[in-house]
């Protein structure tokens, strides 16, 4: 059984595999003996190797051990995890933080406490797969609205019963197109409609916003929206999530989010070392406007080829290629050219917008920059897509 579906995955040009790297993650990689410019990370601001990101790490795994035992409510709660959310709080300007073991772990449990059976949920198409799985746990009645479709969103909401809980739900910066949600007036739609706004800041948090606080930063709506969740392995460096808004908020978490409940803590060392990288982002500015920079230059490097991208307008800038067959040429010609960038392929993508889902970071050269616009210019002809 397992073999057929293996082979009808295959021959659909949908077949995942694994491909082993022989360095950390950076803006260069080794794959097989050879080293390659990395376009796929989320790494955004290059501090997965941070010196003082990964001493932290050090420190907190020779001071704490390499795991937390169990559940921060059954053992015990280490000081890197009280650090971590005492940082995450003041960042994020909110009066309390909760971290998480990864953002698809936060979503699956944060949802489902917000609003159960009875209640109605409202979320964007497009929203990552960790948010479509909340909702359907969290037993309430569940529908997309179109993306970034505020008056299908409107028209949802109109319908819903009088005083029936309501939580819409989006991410803020969207990871397969590099679009932002319209958090203005989606919060202003949650305000007039007395619905919840769960926001997804997973890409956001690092990256947009003049500080890197994200995109509610962006908007300017951040004293309008009293919590939103994100996570840590991207711009962070580190692993694990966070979900910041009021300390109420995070006690009823702490005592009714199943994935917090009953999963045994983050490691001491990944807490300390999302702490670490929070006092680089704010010591170091200069690191958020780099990426910004290499931003530009690859996007306007890639639209002078020729190549089709999304309305993205962050750091995550997908080509669109269309059939996934096409797709995995592509990436296949990228790698022997020197550049890893995978084709991003359905279920991650809608049927026929399989793409080349590029992202840059603050630690690319120009050199390598430019090497990689030349590659792409290559590979697009060669697989017939320029």
């Amino acid at each position: 059984m397992f073999h057929d579906w293996l082979q009808h995955l295959a021959a659909h040009s949908l077949l995942r595999q694994l491909r082993p790297l022989g360095s950390a993650t950076g803006p260069a990689v080794t794959i097989g003996g050879r080293t390659v410019i990395l376009l796929a990370s989320n790494d955004y601001l290059g501090l997965t190797t941070h010196p003082e990101v990964v001493q932290a790490a050090i420190r907190a795994t020779e001071e704490y051990g390499t795991g937390a035992g169990a559940s921060r409510l059954v053992c015990g709660t280490l000081p890197p995890h009280e650090q971590l959310e005492t940082a995450l709080a003041a960042f994020k300007r909110t009066p309390a933080a909760l971290a998480f073991g990864s953002g698809y772990q936060a979503n699956l449990g944060i949802i489902p406490a917000l609003i159960g059976k009875g209640g109605l949920i409202l979320a964007d198409r497009l929203s990552h797969a960790s948010l479509i799985d909340g909702c359907r746990l969290s037993g309430a009645d569940f529908r997309v609205y179109r993306h970034k479709d505020l008056d299908h969103l409107e028209s949802l909401l109109k319908r819903r019963t009088a005083n029936r809980p309501v939580v819409i739900v989006t991410d803020g910066l969207f990871s397969m197109d590099g679009d932002l949600a319209p958090l203005p007036e989606l919060t202003a739609l949650a305000t007039r409609f007395g619905a919840m706004l769960y926001v997804d800041d997973a890409h956001g948090t690092g990256v947009m916003g003049a500080s890197g606080r994200g995109t509610l930063e962006h908007f300017g709506v951040e004293h309008q929206i009293p919590f939103h969740m994100g996570t840590l392995g991207k711009a962070l460096g580190s692993s694990g999530a966070y979900l910041a808004g009021s300390a109420d908020l995070i006690q009823y978490l702490i005592n009714t989010c199943k994935p917090f409940m009953f999963t045994t803590a983050p490691p001491p060392s990944a807490a300390a070392a999302a702490t670490a990288a929070l006092a680089v982002i704010q010591n170091d500015p200069a690191r958020l406007a780099r990426l910004w920079e290499n931003r530009e230059r690859l996007y306007t490097g890639l639209r002078r080829i020729g190549f089709r991208l999304t309305e993205t307008v962050s750091p995550i800038l997908p080509i669109l290629v269309g059939q996934a067959e096409t797709a995995l040429t592509f990436a296949e010609h990228l790698l022997a050219q020197g550049v890893y960038a995978p084709a991003i392929r359905p279920p991650t993508v809608p049927e026929a917008t399989s793409r080349i889902r590029v992202t840059v970071t603050s630690e690319h050269t120009a050199a390598q920059l430019d090497a990689a616009l030349a590659a792409f210019e290559q590979a697009g002809t060669a697989a017939g897509i320029l």
